[in-house]
């Protein structure tokens, strides 16, 4: 649904990454996803319930989304998957598809955990709101307030000399980094795994995952590097987040996780949610992907889930499970609360799901843009900001997903979410962008 087919699309947000030169091919990226809030113990058979709304779904709708899942495992596709549509709070569809292993072949269960990767990112950012919220830290605030490093940092650009040859030079800011650049991705701050630009190559050169570094360590190592862009300028898909989740260490005097697990993790009853699995008996719970379809080299420094590691990746590196993310999606939902506790004003909630970067906001898109035409950018998720010509969504959907397949989308006009878990990198755009349409197709009045 935020994706296109074209190089602008963010599909698997990679398709495909070559060892040799670690560049990204852009391909359909995104798509619409209802909600798991209370997952109910449950067979292996889907389960099916009439929400009472003005748009409710079909059974036929529904077995017919279950179709395309089982068809894309009995392909070889990818190996299983979870698949939850929550309406008012309460489960519409909730159905395990396939294997968490195809090697141990071990079914989809409950508790199976999954690689988060980019969905960490709605979560970092719903974590320093939280703190927007308490008053101790300001969208407007300079990142330097944080992080001093960043004070001094410098925009890399390339200019043609005399002879029209392109030349690296390196310029000032002409604006600080905000807190705010780092949520909507447009600090300048980027990524070193896809694109050819001069600073995406030094990226690429710097060994920024090299040793055991700590978020203070990481920030540091970025700081260090030109940004791609002038701040403000550009929305830029990136390690923002990565830093964002250390301002938060900064302005909370906890680590990310420590402080994550106080204040959003253990309230909403995430209790599977972290940076790794710490539990050796919890192993065996992590979800797979195929043989052939790895992640290689790791993206964004992000290797095995089940190695400990100092390094607490807000922006891609948390794993989970598909009750724990549903109810942190039906929070964002309920407009900051769940089961009578609230943890972002609505307001906030609002601000975080609308578009930052559309007309009149001055912010252009990157070479490699991840997001469709008819998609902007919030704090943290992208946002459908207008209707798609033969696409039966309405304006006002958000959502995000990971590169290793887990995607959620919210529809606030219908009351309801999606959230499907599972791990195929390689056919990840694709299916989500075939199954948006599905679950809309699948609602009648």
């Amino acid at each position: 649904m935020f994706s296109t087919s074209s190089s602008r699309g963010t599909s698997a947000y990679l398709e495909s990454l070559t060892r040799a030169g670690q560049r990204i091919k852009a391909a359909a990226r995104w798509v619409p996803f209802a909600l798991v809030a209370a997952l109910v113990a449950a067979s292996s058979n889907a389960t099916f319930g009439d929400a009472p709304a003005a748009r409710r779904f079909s059974q036929p709708g529904l077995q017919r989304i279950g179709d395309y899942l089982r068809h894309e495992i009995a392909i070889g596709k990818i190996p299983g998957a979870i698949l939850l549509i929550q309406q008012h709070g309460k489960p519409v569809y909730f159905e395990k598809f396939g294997l968490r292993d195809v090697a141990t072949k071990v079914p989809m269960t409950d508790d199976t955990i999954f690689r988060f990767y980019s969905m960490s990112k709605p979560i970092t950012s719903v974590a320093a709101l939280m703190l927007v919220d308490d008053g101790k830290l300001s969208l407007d605030d300079p990142l330097s307030k944080y992080i001093p490093a960043f004070a001094d940092v410098k925009v890399g650009v390339e200019t043609p000399d005399a002879t029209g040859k392109p030349v690296f030079t390196l310029e000032p800011l002409k604006r600080p980094i905000t807190v705010l650049d780092l949520m909507r991705q447009t600090s300048g701050i980027t990524y070193g795994f896809y694109g050819d630009g001069p600073v995406q190559k030094l990226y690429r050169q710097a060994d920024l995952y090299g040793g055991d570094f700590d978020n203070a360590e990481f920030a540091t190592r970025l700081a260090n590097l030109p940004l791609a862009e002038q701040p403000g300028t550009t929305w830029t898909y990136s390690h923002s987040v990565d830093v964002l989740g250390r301002v938060i260490e900064v302005v909370s005097g906890q680590s990310l996780f420590q402080f994550e697990k106080e204040r959003l993790l253990d309230p909403l009853g995430m209790s599977h949610t972290a940076f790794f699995v710490a539990d050796e008996a919890k192993r065996p719970l992590v979800a797979q992907f195929l043989p052939d379809d790895l992640i290689d080299p790791p993206i964004a420094g992000i290797r095995d889930p089940m190695v400990h590691r100092r390094w607490e990746s807000g922006g891609a590196g948390m794993v989970g499970t598909t009750g724990d993310y549903a109810r942190f999606v039906q929070m964002l939902l309920n407009a900051g609360t769940l089961d009578g506790r609230r943890y972002l004003k609505p307001e906030t909630v609002a601000l975080m799901t609308s578009d930052q970067i559309g007309p009149g906001s001055g912010i252009a898109s990157a070479n490699v843009y991840f997001l469709a035409v008819h998609a902007g950018f919030g704090l943290g998720v992208a946002v459908l900001t207008s209707p798609q010509p033969k696409r039966p969504w309405p304006p006002g959907i958000y959502g995000w997903d990971g590169v290793a397949g887990a995607f959620f989308f919210v529809d606030p006009n219908d009351d309801l979410f999606a959230l499907c878990m599972m791990q195929s990198p390689s056919h990840r755009g694709r299916i989500e962008t075939e199954l948006a349409p599905l679950v809309f197709d699948a609602m009648v009045r």
